[in-house]
């Protein structure tokens, strides 16, 4: 069986080199309305997406992500956009996480589809914990009491995408 949305998937790749430029408003509503539409528990629709083009905030990102990793480097790979994605924390809402996830899915899967790159970014909830984490999501206009889901870096690559590795063999299991 195939079709476009199955094709898609098949071939979307995580993105570590992106070119300069920034991408265009409509591409990036595209992909941040995609994430809207991501499947949540009891369709309470919790989490909260945050866009980020401002080089000084990007700044700050990558040096707050730095402090929670080993890796050289740019931690979101020089993307000219990253989005944010934050939720309840567990008490008040406990799908908020996987929620997120799901979000942060669907923006990677609608940026692949037209034509973007983008990585899953991972030390957000670490970041957005500390008392700087917390005071820049007061800057971003959140309401306190969220967390840290991830982050996509995105942007146009700067490389063509590589094939997909094999898949592991029993990957999925059919039982009747």
């Amino acid at each position: 069986m195939d079709n476009i949305i199955l094709k898609s998937l098949r071939e979307r790749r995580s993105v570590r080199s992106f070119r300069p430029e920034q991408i265009k408003d409509e591409e990036l509503r595209a992909v941040l309305e995609a994430g809207t539409y991501a499947p949540t528990g009891m369709n309470k629709q919790d989490p909260w997406i945050v866009a980020v083009q401002n080089p000084d905030i990007i700044k700050q990102l990558v040096s707050m992500n730095s402090k929670f990793t080993e890796q050289e480097g740019n931690p979101y790979y020089d993307a000219p956009t990253i989005v944010l994605v934050f939720c309840s924390q567990p008490e008040v809402w406990p799908n908020g996480f996987a929620d997120g996830t799901l979000v942060l899915g669907n923006m990677m899967n609608a940026a692949h589809a037209i034509g973007l790159g983008s990585c899953w970014i991972n030390r957000e909830r670490q970041m957005f914990a500390t008392d700087e984490g917390r005071e820049l999501m007061g800057l971003l206009g959140l309401p306190e009491g969220l967390m840290g889901v991830g982050a996509i870096a995105l942007g146009y690559p700067a490389v063509p995408l590589r094939p997909a590795r094999p898949r592991k063999e029993n990957y999925y299991r059919i039982v009747k």
